[in-house]
């Protein structure tokens, strides 16, 4: 078997990109998106990267805000590392260029967004930091990196030693094509469009967290989804995400007459943890009430958030009445595929960094801008690891497994899966519904399916939705408290007894059975 890369890295995010420009010029490396480069979340990030650099901030603030958001079932060892090096990889970024916003004495300016204690906010280009990161590190990708687009890889390619060596994929003729490699990275983001309102690139389905799963690779924590409390609300359709640096500059949230919703519910009222804001804003909705950001006390708002105006007045919203009608939607996953702070899985040869894995670092409910934080440290981290590391020489052929004759899964409608989801297991939920979600899912019987190939992209795409769809609901019956981006109104408060059942894994052994020891190890150095 022919080996055609030592890197193959599926996603184009800022973990994937950071991954791809630090690896050695003599290692050859590949990146498939299944859009374009510039379509993935990262590229959309309004908000900034958090980090303990101004004069009266400190890395032990940022680490305890980070747990307080998380609600204590953050990994401790992936929060003091990450936030300890956020600093340096900020300060290497700045002198590159001018990729984040400066004051006139050339000192970085600092904002201040939800749950955080200081102001630690960087951002770039007002409210278009995603944008300006993702362009500085495409310029920085060297010749050894091969860019390939609109590549949708569906299946990890497994030995006999069950090392992962690769994937299939489709291209967008229907054309299927194999890529083997000896380190298969997924970068492939979150599950964002599984939910009615979201955020998230229209490429944001959980591929990558589908295909690891059914490969055997362990996941966890998928209960825990962040819903961002404010996005552009009209008519009834999220139309885009309004920044928590909004609140941050002082926005409030109100009612049509004007009352302030946050009074009284949290401490830091309209910048309390996402997760308290967004069940505020979701009551009032429910209720028959409509919210809306209250921005006229932010002087210069067209100046400061130059991408939140165009959001607006695209969409026939001019903003001199100081007011954004506004609804939450789903925003980050706290959970996805396990790995230790190389990116390493349960798999051989198989990664994954960026929201599709689960260091540990976001706990049950991410802090705000702590995510494009962790995408540069984990691109750093395995890039590191794999310059290191001496390539395997040999991978074997693919192992192939005994398919049997299936007729195609008729499958649901695209909205009715995004419909369900927001209703049985969106923002608040129950068992009732979380039961009948299950019910509903399993009739799909997606996890069978052994003939993927026979299915277009569009139907690939639904079947791993349900499939994280499934993971979402299973978590989220089994976790018999509220505890962050998981609100239960049937369990309202957090478990006394958290600590004797802190994680609940998952692990798909369809196949093949996923290497235990290994990830043992892995996470023990």
């Amino acid at each position: 078997m022919t080996i055609n890369d030592d890197v193959l890295i599926l996603g184009s995010g800022i973990a994937a990109l950071q991954l791809a420009s630090l690896l050695n010029k003599d290692l050859n490396v590949r990146i498939l998106t299944k859009a374009k480069i510039r379509t993935a979340n990262s590229y959309l990030a309004q908000g900034g990267i958090a980090a303990a650099i101004g004069e009266h901030d400190h890395p032990n603030k940022h680490i305890a805000d980070t747990f307080e958001a998380g609600r204590y079932h953050n990994n401790q060892e992936a929060v003091e590392q990450i936030i300890h090096a956020a600093p340096r990889l900020i300060k290497f970024i700045s002198e590159q260029g001018s990729v984040f916003d400066k004051n006139q004495d050339g000192e970085l300016l600092l904002g201040m967004e939800g749950a955080h204690s200081e102001k630690r906010i960087v951002h770039g280009g007002g409210d278009a930091t995603g944008k300006n990161v993702v362009e500085y590190l495409i310029g920085t990708l060297k010749e050894n990196v091969t860019v390939e687009e609109e590549v949708f890889a569906y299946e990890l390619l497994l030995n006999s030693e069950k090392r992962c060596i690769g994937v299939k994929a489709k291209m967008p003729d229907g054309t299927q094509k194999n890529y083997y490699s000896r380190n298969t990275i997924l970068a492939t983001g979150g599950c964002g469009q599984l939910f009615t309102y979201t955020s998230n690139a229209e490429t944001v389905s959980g591929d990558g967290i589908a295909m690891a799963y059914l490969a055997g690779a362990e996941v966890v924590d998928m209960e825990f989804i962040q819903f961002h409390p404010t996005l552009l609300y009209l008519n009834g359709e999220t139309k885009g995400l309004i920044s928590e640096a909004v609140r941050g500059e002082g926005a409030v949230l109100v009612t049509e007459d004007g009352t302030p919703i946050m009074e009284g519910v949290h401490p830091l009222k309209d910048l309390g943890p996402r997760h308290v804001v967004s069940q505020k804003i979701y009551e009032y909705l429910k209720n028959g009430y409509k919210v809306y950001l209250d921005i006229s006390k932010i002087e210069n708002f067209k100046q400061r958030f130059p991408s939140i105006t165009a959001i607006c007045e695209d969409n026939g919203l001019q903003l001199s009445d100081g007011r954004i009608p506004v609804a939450p939607g789903s925003h980050f996953l706290m959970g996805g595929i396990k790995t230790d702070l190389f990116g390493r899985t349960s798999i051989k040869g198989l990664f994954a960094i960026g929201e599709a894995a689960c260091t540990g670092l976001h706990g049950a409910n991410r802090l705000a801008s702590n995510s494009l934080l962790e995408g540069l440290y984990m691109g750093e981290k395995l890039s590191n690891w794999l310059n290191q590391t001496q390539q395997v020489e040999f991978l074997g052929t693919a192992f192939s497994r005994p398919y049997t004759p299936q007729e195609k899964v008729i499958l649901p409608d695209l909205q009715e899966i995004k419909d369900t989801m927001m209703e049985r297991v969106g923002i608040i939920r129950n068992e009732a519904n979380l039961r009948n979600q299950k019910v509903w899912l399993d009739s799909f019987n997606v996890c069978q399916i052994n003939n993927l190939e026979l299915y277009s992209i569009e139907e690939m795409t639904k079947i791993f939705m349900l499939i994280n769809a499934n993971l979402i609901t299973e978590a989220a019956l089994k976790r018999t408290e509220s505890r962050g981006g998981h609100f239960r109104s049937d369990y309202p408060v957090e478990d006394e007894h958290y600590w004797l059942n802190k994680t609940i894994n998952h692990k798909n052994s369809r196949g093949m059975e996923s290497n235990h020891e290994y990830i043992e190890t892995a996470l023990a150095t």
